[in-house]
């Protein structure tokens, strides 16, 4: 069998030179790659939560693959800061135009074998269980980078707290919910509190 190489998974490699927020000043930067690890762990989450608590029937570990692909795209399109991509209907129609194109151009790079294997990772259009619930967790993980940064006193981060709050609010089940009430506390806290059993 003939082998074609494949420059896939070395553009895949490259989430971690994609900086987020690239418009806002940060104490500590973060890059593609690890939101993307932190959405997969919290989507995962959200499942498990479903599952064990309200009658979910889903796979956690669909969930977390999905969402360590869902910006896959960005290491061709770079992270366009979200007031630019929802400045105007306009904007954000030709922004997800380009994030398609990117997706199949990555999906493209695979052997032609693996493709099918691939394009439900890839593919943005996704509009099932999973993809509600990976919006979700990518939500979240934005709303605990400002927690991080605002606990860290960078007030830069306090109307995206709010708006992401909002977005939450919006989409508020007793997943999220939960995760909000269990979890995310422990974001503003130092490492000697959250360290120890007295907080």
């Amino acid at each position: 069998m003939t082998k074609k190489r494949s420059h896939f998974f070395a553009h895949m490699a490259r989430m971690k030179l994609i900086q987020r927020w690239p418009l806002m000043r940060s104490i500590a930067q973060e890059n593609v790659a690890e939101h993307s690890l932190q959405v997969a762990m919290v989507a995962h989450a959200l499942v498990v939560i479903k599952n064990t608590f309200y009658n979910g029937n889903l796979d956690p570990a669909k969930a977390a693959m999905q969402a360590l692909f869902h910006d896959a795209s960005e290491v061709l399109t770079g992270d366009l800061p979200t007031p630019v991509k929802y400045f105007n209907d306009d904007i954000s129609r030709a922004y997800k135009d380009i994030e398609s194109n990117a997706e199949q151009s990555l999906l493209h790079m695979l052997p032609s074998d693996l493709q099918a294997a691939y394009a439900p990772l890839l593919c943005a259009e996704h509009t099932d269980d999973y993809a509600h619930l990976v919006k979700s967790a990518d939500i979240l993980c934005a709303y605990l980078k400002c927690a991080e940064e605002l606990s860290a006193g960078n007030k830069e981060f306090a109307a995206a707290q709010k708006r992401l709050l909002a977005m939450l609010n919006e989409r508020m089940n007793d997943e999220i919910r939960y995760f909000l009430e269990v979890f995310v506390p422990s974001f503003s806290l130092s490492l000697d509190e959250i360290s120890s059993p007295e907080f």
